[in-house]
């Protein structure tokens, strides 16, 4: 066998010239992948599934900030700073402080009783026990919206308060808005509610010419959602259809020095009306009616 090397004199192979610039890339290349590597690691965005995101602009631009106040989180329909007063017609007990609520007093054009017992369906449901229950649905109703809820009684007193009372609390309260609740005591085959709007009266210790009009704007506007939210008709017997009926003989209108209205919310001495008025989901949707009509009047 023959060995042929340099020691002999044989010619020593050339290396390729392109050996340099391959040995250049072979360093440089993972070099520059490293450096996007890192560079990505730290201006890239992780998407949702945690893969990182090519630095661009849009990644590397400073967070936004919020500027949301309270005001933008006020609920829509809010009511804060409004104050309403609601009367719960009657009280459960007048029964037996008769002496007491036959007392006359003075409503303006004439005197009339402190207040009376009301009225009850045939199986016994009381008027009072009605709208105290409606009342507190209502209160819960407007509190959610932010207003400020008062009631002339919440079954904490013996008897009353006297009609002129009840309007004196709502006239202190400085009320946006009274609505006082009861249902009717009238003849079987009489259906359906109506709202009593205070008339014109300048008389004595009664002054309505200023809250005339409002009031028969939040009349109007808890008439027309009353019936919706109920899905019930206006009275048949009062009114003339319009489920509005104007007086002005009631002590707890005459005094009244802010918007104030009475509703009849069905009457308790038909049978079909009783059926609804002793049904808590009904009662519920009277309640919600009432609600309504009060914020479109406060939020007009």
């Amino acid at each position: 066998m023959s060995y042929a090397g340099p020691e002999f004199g044989s010619p020593q192979p050339r290396r390729p010239r392109r050996r340099p610039l391959a040995v250049a890339l072979a360093v440089l290349v993972p070099g520059a992948l490293l450096g996007w590597l890192v560079y990505a690691g730290v201006s890239g965005a992780a998407d949702n599934n945690g893969t990182a995101a090519a630095a661009s602009p849009r990644a590397s631009a400073p967070p936004t900030v919020s500027s949301t106040t309270a005001e933008d989180k006020k609920p829509l329909g809010s009511l804060r700073g409004k104050v309403v007063v609601i009367d719960p017609g009657h009280n459960l007990t007048n029964f037996r402080h008769t002496a007491e609520i036959n007392r006359k007093v003075d409503i303006g054009t004439n005197r009339k009783e402190c207040d009376t017992t009301g009225t009850s369906t045939n199986s016994g449901y009381a008027e009072a026990k009605f709208t105290l229950d409606v009342a507190h649905r209502l209160r819960t109703l407007l509190e959610r919206q932010g207003a400020t809820v008062k009631l002339t009684q919440d079954g904490d007193r013996p008897y009353g308060p006297c009609v002129d009372e009840r309007a004196r609390i709502g006239n202190r309260a400085k009320a946006d808005a009274v609505v006082s609740i009861h249902a009717d005591g009238a003849g079987a085959g009489q259906r359906g509610y109506h709202v009593i709007l205070p008339g014109r009266v300048h008389h004595g210790i009664a002054d309505t010419r200023r809250i005339v009009a409002p009031s028969a704007e939040l009349g109007k506007r808890i008439a027309h959602d009353f019936g919706r939210a109920t899905r019930t008709a206006p009275s048949n017997y009062v009114g003339d259809g319009t489920g509005l009926d104007t007086r002005t003989d009631l002590g707890g209108l005459n005094l009244s020095k802010v918007p104030k209205v009475f509703i009849e919310c069905a009457n308790m001495r038909d049978s079909k009306d009783a059926a609804l008025l002793t049904s808590a989901a009904w009662r519920q949707k009277a309640a919600q009616g009432i609600s309504d009509g009060i914020t479109s009047f406060l939020k007009r």
